[in-house]
């Protein structure tokens, strides 16, 4: 629907509303509410909208869960959508952690590819995407589901020789019809869906400098995940409460002023973070079978994950952990558009205290108790993230029934988008300007330039 005016216009995108978790039956106990899942029901209220800076007693949870997030994006119109989306999702894990008698300190600290994330669960749960998100030590048994891990990583390999992509789709259909297996589950391929793909790229010098010596002449990329441990199965419980009863059977419920929040603790949290390493295990596991089965030998140089829980309470949220004791190179593949070169960095320690003072985040992490954190946040982004290239930024939140939406100024300054359902809008993908941010924060260095040969996505 577009409303337009003589001088301007609003475009109201609100497209197929997104699936919510199903409402709880609530059975009250102290400091919290358990929860068995029912149907959803159907509110027939009319209407009630409510902008989020006039709501007492929101403003200033949301105020405060501002305060938690560090932003190192790129300042564009789909970074401001993350920052306005990220407050609600950190308000809500405040919340939980006060009404269990925590202290509520969780935060999230972005990558330069801060981005919107086109799940609309997890959208609508109020998280975005590009960064990692931190709700405790790491040992405290406290899982929160709504985030949805998803064990999504990019394998990067070398090769000698640049493989025809005629052969290579022949490799690629013989495997889907085989039928591969590992540890009895059919493998499948999500190497076509969403911005999964198997790339080529040969490798050049970054501003002269040679890469290192046992990098290979090509570099390949195969990004993907493991859809096939979503659902409860005979290795556990499964990764998504949106598809496993299990999961929602099991989990708490807190109800927050900004929606429900849904949480594992105790013995249910520790089996499913053991689930979680079994996710990453057969994720990086897949990448590699795949790998093996379309070039035979290649150079692992990198297998990492950068969307997954690295234990109870921090969360890889679309960025990749330099301090992965898996990846031996210690180098990680930021991928960009297709039009563009990919690079491998060599990861880093960071932050530097320098640059936190250089961002602005010195004294309010200070504050917060956070700077030790913020010193050791240790990441890096796997791709340049998505882009709208109409939108400048976010210039208020309102809500409808508790549903958010955003407005939005536009580039072209004729009027402004009305956003609930982030995944209906056209994007990109962001260029060099990750590269150049990412370089200059000091969180990894440049160490080889990947010019694109062909990408397949079949």
């Amino acid at each position: 629907m577009v409303w337009r005016y003589t001088d301007a216009f609003v475009e109201i995108i609100w497209v197929n509303p997104a699936p919510r978790t199903p409402i709880a039956k609530e059975v009250n106990a102290p400091g919290r509410t358990t929860t068995k899942m029912n149907s959803p029901s159907i509110d027939r209220r009319e209407p009630h909208m409510q902008d989020q800076s006039q709501v007492p007693g929101k403003s200033a949870l949301l105020d405060r869960a501002q305060e938690h997030y560090f932003s190192m994006g790129t300042s564009d119109g789909t970074s401001s959508l993350c920052k306005m989306n990220m407050k609600y999702g950190i308000a809500k894990i405040h919340y939980l952690q006060e009404s269990l008698g925590m202290n509520p300190n969780g935060f999230f600290i972005s990558t330069p590819d801060e981005t919107i994330s086109r799940n609309a669960a997890r959208w609508n749960s109020g998280f975005g995407y590009g960064g990692k998100l931190k709700w405790g030590p790491g040992d405290e048994k406290l899982v929160i589901l709504d985030v949805k891990p998803n064990y999504c990583g990019i394998l990067a390999g070398g090769l000698d020789t640049l493989p025809a992509p005629e052969n290579l789709i022949s490799k690629i259909t013989n495997y889907v019809n085989e039928e591969l297996t590992i540890d009895g589950f059919i493998i499948e391929s999500d190497f076509h869906k969403s911005n999964h793909f198997i790339d080529l790229f040969e490798v050049t010098p970054h501003f002269g400098i040679e890469p290192p010596d046992w990098l290979s002449k090509f570099v390949f990329f195969i990004h993907g995940s493991c859809p096939e441990l979503r659902d409860a199965n005979k290795k556990g419980p499964g990764l998504y409460i949106d598809k496993s009863k299990f999961l929602r059977d099991a989990c708490h419920i807190v109800k927050t002023p900004f929606g429900p929040l849904h949480y594992l603790d105790g013995t249910d949290a520790r089996e499913y973070i053991d689930f979680c390493r079994y996710a990453d295990k057969f994720s990086k596991k897949k990448r590699l079978l795949v790998a093996r089965r379309l070039f035979g030998d290649f150079i692992e140089i990198s297998n990492a994950t950068h969307q997954g829980l690295i234990d109870y309470n921090t969360l890889l949220l679309g960025s990749q952990n330099t301090e992965d004791p898996g990846i031996s190179t210690g180098c990680f593949p930021i991928a960009l558009r297709g039009d563009l070169p990919a690079y491998l960095f060599k990861g880093r320690n960071n932050l530097d205290p320098e640059i936190i003072e250089i961002l602005g985040f010195f004294k309010r992490a200070e504050r917060l108790e956070l700077l030790d954190e913020l010193k050791r946040a240790n990441i890096i982004p796997h791709g340049g993230g998505y882009k709208f290239e109409d939108i400048s930024q976010v210039m208020r939140v309102f809500t409808v029934n508790d549903r958010r939406f955003f407005v939005c100024e536009l580039e072209n300054d004729t009027g402004m988008k009305i956003v609930e359902d982030v995944s209906a809008l056209e994007f990109t993908y962001r260029g060099k300007e990750v590269i150049r941010k990412t370089t200059k924060l000091e969180l990894g260095e440049p160490v080889a330039k990947l010019v694109p040969k062909y990408v397949l996505k079949i």
